[in-house]
């Protein structure tokens, strides 16, 4: 059966849902029959592939992977409305607010929040994003024209809104632009191949799959001698400046995850695990003293796949849970 956070996070077969309690954190209630991915017909890509905007109206609850207009009008009183944005791996989301008609003094709010935030845990954390977690919001009715036009700096953003009076609303379009040298990313799918690199710049990135998954790292690039380290409560790679660490978990929160290997210094071949865990995090910690770089390949685990293990595996974790 499926844990909490596979219901929760598992993008192609729920909806996310806002809290009823904390308006700043994010709950699931209820899974929805549509699939929150929009999926493009052929028309549709005809009229995009001719330079025309697609538009439509937004639900309370929604997730879009597509660039666009899209317009939000109230019904009736909406308190608890959240948006995910999530692109490719090599793209920023840039939202602009269009016309926006919310009573701020009536408690309404228009807020858009630079990552992903699901239950208090926040994607990418505190320790990899570059803002602190106060300046990762933007409050419309805060900033108003100061600020109408906000960036990401990965490939996942949200809005979360809340509206009492019927008719009002908002209007945002939603743009995508290339990141040369993407950092972190949340995977829109359970199966890739990715090569991530940091260019001599002190920060740390991280890749989340959200399910769980073999992975397999064909190539590893930190400036060291060749080697592998399983994470020990005695042993690591602290103080090595520049490693790879694969930590898995039940969570948003890739801080929060439990550490299950090191990789410490470069190596060309094959390095394999299966990690059952709900979520799956490889995390490039950088000095800024290299250029490093770390290729990998995964797929969704077949639980019915041999158990035997490969010359070049190494442990399995969290089968408990799935």
């Amino acid at each position: 059966m499926p844990s909490a956070f596979q219901f929760q996070c598992h993008l192609v077969l729920i909806f996310l849902a806002a809290s009823k309690g904390e308006t700043r954190y994010l709950e699931v209630r209820d899974a929805g029959e549509d699939d929150p991915f929009l999926l493009l017909s052929e028309d549709l890509k005809r009229e995009l592939s001719a330079g025309q905007i697609y538009r439509r109206s937004l639900r309370c609850i929604d997730m879009l992977s597509i660039e666009g207009q899209f317009t939000f009008t109230a019904d009736q009183p909406q308190l608890h409305c959240a948006t995910f944005f999530i692109g490719e791996p090599e793209e920023l989301i840039t939202i602009d607010y269009g016309f926006v008609n919310i009573d701020c003094q009536g408690g309404d709010f228009l807020k858009v929040f630079d990552g992903w935030i699901l239950k208090g845990e926040k994607f990418p954390s505190s320790l990899d994003h570059p803002l602190t977690t106060s300046q990762r919001y933007v409050d419309f009715c805060e900033s108003g024209n100061i600020q109408r036009s906000i960036r990401s700096s990965q490939n996942v953003a949200m809005i979360f809104f809340r509206i009492h009076q019927p008719g009002s609303g908002f209007t945002i379009t939603v743009k995508k632009n290339t990141n040369l040298f993407p950092c972190n990313v949340i995977s829109q799918t359970p199966s890739g191949r990715f090569t991530m690199v940091i260019p001599h710049q002190h920060r740390n990135c991280s890749f989340s799959i959200i399910y769980p998954v073999v992975i397999k790292i064909s190539d590893l690039i930190l400036g060291h001698l060749n080697g592998l380290l399983l994470k020990k409560p005695s042993a690591g790679c602290a103080g090595v400046g520049d490693f790879v660490e694969l930590l898995g978990g039940a969570g948003l929160d890739p801080s929060k995850m439990f550490p299950l290997a090191d990789l410490c210094h470069s190596f060309h071949g094959s390095a394999q695990m299966k990690i059952g865990c709900d979520n799956t995090v490889l995390r490039m910690v950088s000095s800024g003293k290299h250029i490093n770089r770390v290729t990998f390949e995964y797929h969704q685990l077949d639980l019915q796949e041999t158990e035997a293990r490969k010359e070049n595996s190494i442990e399995e974790f969290c089968f408990p849970s799935i």
